[in-house]
């Protein structure tokens, strides 16, 4: 905790004093154009991972990045979707999912999560991902962990077309959905391709995006 104070004070005289006129300017609004929906995991830094500064992500964190579909039962993460989409107006989600995740492997073994039934209940969000798995590979074990990891990702970005405000934007051609997978050790982030259904480095799924960003600079 020693460590996190003296963070905010570093901030207050460093970060802060660096970027006043942004703060000053965020004092009045937001307009992020992005909604990042990650995991809680303490070792993924959505801002630290795209290198954004405050104001360009809205960030929902949660147990294994998930979204749960869509239903008259309110959550914070249906919540912050709607918030997201009908009064930000965001025009992209990124639902990224990262390595050795800890919300998977329960999902693989939700057995393990009997003295947490909260957790359980949650994570049984992602058991579709689980049993694609297994129809594909005839098993679905802690071996199977990055696979279940990348075809999370995907079932949450099915869940959140299920959302009718999220439904609308996409038929309108005003929401983009993005799938993401980070590797804590290698620092690398492979991103889903609809046309193959595969996940591809982050470069190459974005090669057509890169190139125009380099033709402007």
């Amino acid at each position: 905790m020693q460590n996190i104070l003296k963070g905010v004070l570093d901030f207050q005289q460093g970060a802060y004093r660096d970027h006043a006129s942004l703060f000053t300017a965020l004092a009045h609004g937001q307009s992020p154009d992005v909604m990042f929906i990650g995991c809680a995991d303490s070792r993924v830094d959505p801002n630290a991972l795209t290198q954004s500064l405050p104001g360009e992500l809205f960030v929902c964190r949660n147990a294994g990045n998930i979204v749960p579909p869509h239903s008259h039962h309110a959550c914070g993460e249906t919540a912050s979707l709607e918030y997201a989409l009908a009064v930000l107006g965001v025009s992209h989600i990124i639902v990224c999912g990262h390595s050795d995740c800890g919300a998977m492997k329960g999902a693989l073994n939700p057995d393990a999560l009997h003295d947490l039934p909260h957790v359980h209940d949650w994570i049984d969000h992602s058991r579709a991902a689980v049993e694609a798995v297994r129809a594909v590979k005839g098993k679905a074990d802690i071996e199977d962990l990055d696979a279940v990891i990348e075809q999370n990702v995907i079932l949450q970005l099915r869940h959140i077309r299920t959302h009718p405000v999220a439904a609308a934007r996409i038929a309108g051609g005003q929401l983009t959905l993005h799938g993401w997978v980070f590797d804590i050790g290698s620092g690398t982030v492979i991103a889903y391709d609809d046309h193959s259904n595969g996940f591809l480095p982050i470069a190459e799924r974005y090669a057509d995006l890169s190139a125009t960003a380099a033709a402007s600079s």
